[in-house]
């Protein structure tokens, strides 16, 4: 089966890939890895502008490990989960100081960076430096589980039988290629919600389709409004957008519930994303 879905993935990537910038032959290692960081969870559509923004920034490793961790927060803008942008930060002293300033190649390497899990370990070391490797992030579950094993969701967390799967499937040559390939059929075509079956180069091997399309568990969206993620990401923008440290009143006025507001301004101290001056005022991490 490995072999009969190979193909006609890699033929259809190669007509309808999408031209993103990390995805291009003069794509640094640097920014390969800034992309995969902030892909996760986060759409392209928001990100390419990011993205490209950050490396005119910051070019290499060493152009953000030069500058404060606060300027990473400021930088990262509306992307949300900005505790990535601290990661970046902190990948980028490490590579700088660890590694020469160039951004690891094996797996192990990449998995030691601070925040680097596996998933973007084995994106980095496959899509950077050609290594043969499972790269397994959501789009590339779904598609193996309506593929192979008839379901129309993968399990909330990567098993071991699915790490398996994906590890058996990878080709010995083109292995970045098929990577890259069943991600963007995910993200393209067999996407979540409205999976478009009849632009699909294996639906006629899909188990899942063959089978008639049955229902998963329902998934329920995670709500966002008026939560602790959102009040964080209101006493954030404060912080971001000031030219220096802020009045606890400047954080007290974007959020009406003060139980949850100290409770979230709390936490953005706690993940190192706010410090409180000797003074009472706020700013972003200064390093």
């Amino acid at each position: 089966m490995a072999v009969s879905l190979r193909r006609p993935i890699l033929d259809w990537y190669e007509a309808h890939r999408r031209d993103l910038p990390w995805r291009r032959p003069d794509a640094t290692p640097w920014g390969i890895l800034v992309s995969e960081i902030m892909l996760q969870q986060t759409p392209v559509v928001r990100v390419l502008p990011a993205w490209t923004e950050w490396m005119a920034r910051w070019p290499t490793p060493e152009a953000l490990a030069k500058e404060p961790p606060g300027e990473a927060v400021r930088q990262w803008g509306r992307l949300g989960y900005p505790r990535r942008a601290l990661n970046l930060h902190a990948c980028a002293k490490v590579i700088t100081a660890e590694h020469g300033g160039r951004v690891p190649s094996t797996y192990a390497e990449l998995r030691a960076l601070p925040g680097v899990g596996d998933y973007t370990a084995a994106a980095v070391a496959s899509f950077a430096f050609g290594g043969r490797h499972a790269v397994l992030d959501t789009n590339v579950r779904r598609v193996l589980a309506r593929a192979i094993r008839g379901e129309e969701h993968p399990p909330r967390a990567t098993t071991a039988a699915e790490r398996r799967l994906a590890e058996s499937l990878v080709p010995e040559v083109e292995a970045p290629r098929w990577a890259v390939a069943v991600m963007e059929l995910g993200a393209l075509v067999c996407t979540a919600r409205a999976p478009r079956c009849e632009a699909c180069p294996i639906a006629g091997q899909c188990a899942w389709r063959l089978a008639g399309r049955p229902a998963g568990p329902v998934r329920r969206g995670q709500r966002y409004a008026g939560t602790d993620r959102q009040c964080r990401g209101r006493l954030l923008a404060v912080l971001r957008e000031a030219d220096g440290p802020v009045p606890k009143s400047a954080l007290d006025a974007v959020w009406p519930d003060q139980a949850q507001r100290e409770r979230a301004l709390d936490s953005l101290l706690d993940d190192g994303l706010a410090e409180v001056l000797p003074d009472g005022t706020y700013r972003l991490p200064a390093g």
